[in-house]
């Protein structure tokens, strides 16, 4: 794995758990490093400037056309609830909303009332 993309996942899985996120477990998803909820991917590297981030459908088409410098997809995302994040871009605070979010998109519905109500 490449020094960038080890450098990047490293930010990500630091928020993570500085996040608290439950049984979040470091993976592979596609070849790349990934968070897992229960053996299922809820974030992954791209590249080492893009992030995959699970999303719900609705959420997605809301942030891309709120923040389109730093959310996105290209054809291959399209119809699917995950979005892709220009790391370079977004501040500390903004990714870990985004990793909460797709955590809970993946969490099992237990483990995921147990962490909380989402702020809203």
């Amino acid at each position: 794995m490449s020094d960038d993309l080890e450098g990047s996942f490293e930010r990500v899985r630091r928020l993570a758990e500085a996040a608290g996120l439950p049984e979040t477990a470091v993976g592979t998803s596609y070849g790349t490093p990934a968070l897992l909820v229960k053996g299922k991917s809820f974030v992954r590297m791209k590249d080492a400037e893009t992030l995959v981030v699970m999303c719900a459908l609705d959420e997605k088409e809301m942030l891309m056309e709120l923040d389109p410098s730093l959310f996105f997809e290209t054809d291959h995302y399209k119809g699917w609830p995950a979005m892709l994040v220009r790391l370079a871009a977004i501040d500390d605070e903004t990714l870990t909303q985004r990793l909460i979010a797709a955590w809970r998109e993946k969490a099992p519905e237990r483990l995921a009332r147990r962490f909380g109500s989402p702020a809203r």
